[in-house]
């Protein structure tokens, strides 16, 4: 029993570190796997503000961007990979008797490439069909399973603001976004067709956001200061005004927040750890109650011949023994419990193999470091005292 309570401590906090680290880790995953999700070395230009009264109403309400600055950014931004333009808006979406109300983008082919997002089925619309303002349109699987179900949506015709456009591909799942939102609940659309047909422009060419992917993380900075320049210069913006445009890192962004959880994984894991400290303190606790209690046995040891450091070594080896017991009950609690929660709270946790390795070794570090202190203790006695001691 004494020893049962004495491996607790080194049990629970074996078992914590391992389940803290296994949440962390998981968080730190999820949110790779969403940077990966939005396309990597991203940029995203919005346009500038109205001011009407005096009131500021926001990134977005006055329109500045135009496809001739689309063109011009890949044209004469070296950094610059591919650019996409974005024009659109929410609206209803009718096949047979099913709607559903979606986010629909009017962009061109790039857009694919820039958000590095794959066709599940089908085919991207063209160039020419751009330039035409052909009605057909790309689905994501949120709008694939909401209208179509079991049915193959390609080459069905589905009406957004009851103007008929034909299905030509399904875009693959990208899952949610950092901030929660459904990527999937997305149609693309050619640009000419959602700016004639669908929402309209304040002038010829206006566009509502520009996508740009640089050619490399490096290039990101360079990417940015390019497209500044570009921009001020082109919408004639003096030295001392304000841009009518805003460029957004968001790979920069979401790496920001990957960061984070990874400090706040080690920070929960050091906050576990606590426990293997306060394990290995009743572990010495015990050892020394021990020592006490076994000063006669000690004294015999002694006087047939044990040495100094035998003495040592045998409590140093119970010490050590105790806690690598304690540690792997607790990795076996550390792994169920990291399931259990990843099961029942619908919690992210993935256990890495060098954190359990790592929580093993640590305990038994616990074990010698706690259990030498009662073993010098032990090693000092008198032989003829110990065997006086009752």
């Amino acid at each position: 029993m004494r020893s049962a309570l004495t491996m607790l401590g080194i049990i629970i906090g074996v078992g914590a570190v391992i389940a803290m680290l296994a949440v962390g880790k998981g968080a730190s995953q999820k949110i790779a796997d969403q940077i990966a999700s939005i396309g990597s070395n991203l940029l995203i230009i919005l346009p500038g503000s109205t001011s009407p009264g005096g009131v500021r109403m926001g990134l977005g309400t006055q329109p500045t961007l135009t496809m001739g600055d689309t063109e011009a950014i890949l044209r004469e931004c070296p950094a610059v990979a591919d650019v996409a333009p974005d024009h659109g808006g929410v609206a209803q979406v009718v096949y047979g008797n099913q709607n559903w109300a979606t986010g629909i983008r009017g962009t061109t082919p790039n857009f694919l490439n820039v958000r590095e997002w794959k066709l599940a089925a089908g085919r991207s619309f063209t160039e020419q069909e751009v330039k035409s303002g052909a009605k057909v349109c790309l689905l994501g699987q949120t709008v694939v399973d909401n209208l179509f179900g079991d049915i193959d949506p390609i080459g069905q015709v589905v009406r957004i603001k009851k103007v008929p456009f034909t299905v030509i591909g399904v875009l693959e799942p990208k899952g949610q976004s950092l901030t929660g939102q459904d990527q999937d609940d997305i149609i693309l659309v050619p640009i000419t067709a959602a700016q004639k047909q669908l929402f309209g422009t304040q002038f010829p060419g206006m566009v509502r956001i520009i996508h740009v992917k640089a050619k490399s993380t490096e290039d990101l900075a360079a990417a940015e200061k390019q497209i500044n320049e570009l921009l001020r210069q082109r919408h004639r913006i003096g030295p001392k005004q304000e841009n009518d445009f805003t460029v957004r890192n968001l790979t920069q962004i979401m790496q920001t927040q990957e960061q984070s959880s990874k400090v706040m994984a080690l920070l929960l894991g050091a906050i576990a750890s606590v426990s293997l400290i306060v394990g290995g303190i009743g572990i010495m606790n015990i050892m020394l109650v021990s020592v006490t209690e076994r000063t006669r046995e000690i004294g015999i040891r002694m006087a047939v011949g044990a040495r100094t450091w035998d003495i040592r070594l045998q409590f140093i080896i119970e010490a050590l023994t105790l806690s690598l017991i304690g540690g792997v009950i607790g990795i076996i609690i550390g792994v169920g419990g990291s399931k259990i929660l990843s099961a029942f709270a619908e919690w992210a946790t993935i256990i890495s193999p060098f954190y359990v390795v790592l929580a093993f070794c640590f305990s038994g570090l616990v074990g010698i470091f706690f259990g030498f202190y009662p073993a010098y203790r032990a090693s000092l006695l008198d032989p003829i005292d110990a065997l006086r001691y009752e």
